[in-house]
């Protein structure tokens, strides 16, 4: 099949991947949009997992405070060059996050940021509900095995669906990000304040 510029156009459009990396992943999909989309975020796996050993030791704080002075929220981004934290593309990012962490207000950056004593009152809580409800012993450690994976994925930022594209969580959203910059990036921490809130 013939890649056209406008075909590559649309797949850059889409994904913000490089020209020619649209172009070869149009030429090993045989043109077809979805197929190229997939083997760019595969690629981008295949670069953050290549990456992800290096040091992040440059870096820049995005910063998002929403309207009104309410709730504001600063993060760390960590990459491997100040030539990469100073683009525009990375502090964007940085932003971006940030607006992410102030709408949706994770607990933690990772799974292992979750606190156990959270785990176990949620676990508590789905455990009650389901004896409550009548259902039997041998469902009911089943089925709250599922409700706390699901808890502690919503309370991790790295799982959480990204609030400007609900397609991608935020794992894969900087996976795209290591795989246009070509470097290892980091989110280190975050802090969210909220007037009136402890």
């Amino acid at each position: 099949m013939q890649i056209t510029s406008q075909m590559v156009k649309d797949l850059r459009d889409k994904t913000a991947a490089g020209m020619m990396d649209c172009k070869k992943a149009l030429a090993e999909t045989n043109g077809d949009m979805e197929k190229a989309v997939d083997f760019l975020r595969q690629k981008g796996l295949a670069v953050a997992a290549k990456r992800a050993g290096k040091a992040t030791s440059e870096g820049t704080i995005g910063v998002y405070v929403h309207a009104g002075g309410k709730l504001g929220v600063m993060v760390e981004l960590g990459c491997e060059t100040d030539f990469v934290a100073k683009t525009d593309a990375f502090v964007d990012f940085a932003k971006d996050v940030a607006m992410h962490i102030a709408a949706v207000n994770p607990v933690g950056i990772n799974r292992d940021d979750i606190p156990a004593e959270l785990i176990a009152r949620e676990k508590e809580i789905y455990v009650n509900q389901a004896l409550d409800s009548g259902k039997p012993a041998a469902i009911v450690e089943k089925m709250v095995s599922g409700k706390v994976d699901k808890f502690i994925a919503e309370s991790c930022l790295m799982e959480q669906k990204f609030v400007k594209n609900p397609d991608l969580t935020i794992q894969d959203k900087l996976n795209e990000v290591i795989a246009t910059m070509g470097e290892n990036i980091s989110i280190k921490r975050f802090s969210r304040f909220q007037v009136g809130a402890e």
